[in-house]
């Protein structure tokens, strides 16, 4: 019995050392891919897998108090976001008519701003700076995305009726 429990915390522990490099692995394949792909559709849709992924790489090295690091992959992550959407725009195309990939990138960038938020909780002033700025970033991302995705919306909601008096 005391056998089994050694064999199985090793594998635990051997478990645990290979996902960090898997992780690494599946980023840099889905980076290549991504900086590889021609079609700004194609692209966009790669956003939410390759984000997904370098936030897995990210919550590590935050974990291990690696925050020089760990911003660089956020500040990657907010340009692959940027260049994304960039193609998406130099297409020409109307996005409230034609949204494939506007709607994958709105996604993932929203997904991405929660995600930056819960890792700037955990953060002191000082050290939320670079997380921050990436957050700004998407942010501003994100809005442009809902502009071009509904257009005819507008930005502030309408004044609520005026009650009937009596």
């Amino acid at each position: 019995m005391l056998l089994l429990s050694r064999i199985a915390g090793l594998v635990l522990a051997a478990a645990l050392a290979v996902t960090p490099v898997l992780t690494q692995d599946r980023t840099a394949e889905l980076r290549s891919r991504f900086s590889k792909e021609a079609d700004p559709v194609r692209k966009a849709k790669l956003l939410p897998q390759l984000s997904d992924s370098e936030f897995h790489q990210i919550q590590p090295l935050l974990a291990a108090g690696n925050l020089t690091e760990a911003a660089a992959i956020a500040d990657q992550l907010a340009a692959e976001a940027e260049a994304a959407v960039k193609g998406l725009d130099a297409r020409g195309r109307d996005p409230e008519t034609h949204d494939a990939g506007y709607r994958q990138a709105e996604i993932s960038v929203r997904g991405s701003l929660r995600r930056m938020d819960d890792i700037l909780i955990g953060l002191s002033a000082d050290e939320q700076k670079p997380f921050a700025d990436v957050r700004r970033r998407l942010d501003e991302l994100n809005h442009h995305l809902i502009r071009e995705l509904f257009p005819h919306r507008p930005d502030a909601p309408p004044a609520p009726p005026n009650e009937p008096k009596g």
